[in-house]
């Protein structure tokens, strides 16, 4: 049965458009019809799906499974953060992943220190999907996974790449002593396509602006590099932090998977 959207829950539902809020209810809102339909076929807890009323005249089998709500335009306008505001979006509960150190022993695992642009962090999401990597590692300072911008850059890994926020000195010293191998790019690091690269390990990439805290870097065992074509003319002086993990990921599973 679809019911309609009340003004209170609208309310409450464009509560979650503020981290403060995400956070006490554990929800986030996902925009768009493709978004919404990743997250109704991925294992996520979908809460409530909310529409425009002719968007449910073809979607009756969704009724008698999940809450669903008929919302005005001007409804959807305020629930959403996009500048055309989409016919559909999803009530989901943020997913809990307890961090166990001992089930990244034979994975290749991201690790993010201060990442501050959703845009960086939603790309890098969809880069592990795209890579088969299944856990990002995040610092408690990197931006909100389920922040709105993250969530529609992604497009869509969010919900099947498990995501970790925590303190990386203390995770990277456990890795350690697990022996698991722990790479971090740096400008002065080794050229990537010429060092030996691990089957398993860590990569750790930095703040778009600071890079590879001090803190961090005395954990890291091989410092790599991308290296740039004719170094000594005048370029960019770095590689924008998705771009990189891009390339580095493409590199290393391409060792992994593709050489002979």
């Amino acid at each position: 049965m679809i019911s309609r959207l009340s003004n209170n829950e609208c309310k409450q539902l464009a509560s979650l458009k503020i981290k403060k809020y995400r956070v006490q209810q554990q929800l986030f809102l996902v925009e768009g019809e493709k978004l919404v339909d990743e997250a109704l076929r991925s294992d996520i807890t979908v809460k409530a799906i909310v529409a425009l009323e002719d968007w449910w005249q073809d979607k009756k089998q969704l009724t008698e499974k999940i809450k669903c709500l008929a919302a005005s335009p001007q409804q959807m306008k305020q629930l959403s953060q996009l500048v055309t505001p989409p016919p559909v979006l999803a009530v989901v509960q943020i997913p809990v992943h307890p961090l166990q150190i001992n089930d990244l022993q034979h994975k290749i695992t991201i690790v993010l220190e201060n990442i501050q642009d959703p845009g960086n962090l939603g790309t890098i999401i969809r880069l592990a999907d795209w890579f088969g990597i299944d856990h990002v590692i995040c610092s408690n300072e990197s931006v909100e996974a389920f922040n709105p911008k993250v969530i529609q850059s992604s497009m869509g890994s969010i919900f099947r790449i498990k995501i970790h926020y925590t303190d990386l000195k203390l995770f990277l010293k456990e890795i350690s002593k697990l022996q698991i191998p722990i790479m971090g790019t740096f400008l002065e690091g080794e050229n990537l396509y010429t060092t030996p690269l691990p089957p398993i390990g860590v990569l750790v990439m930095g703040n778009e602006s600071k890079g590879i805290s001090p803190n961090l870097a005395a954990y890291i065992k091989r410092k790599i590099t991308i290296p740039a074509i004719n170094p000594s003319e005048q370029r960019a002086e770095s590689l924008n932090v998705a771009v990189a993990t891009a390339i580095v990921c493409s590199e290393w599973q391409r060792r992994n998977h593709w050489t002979t």
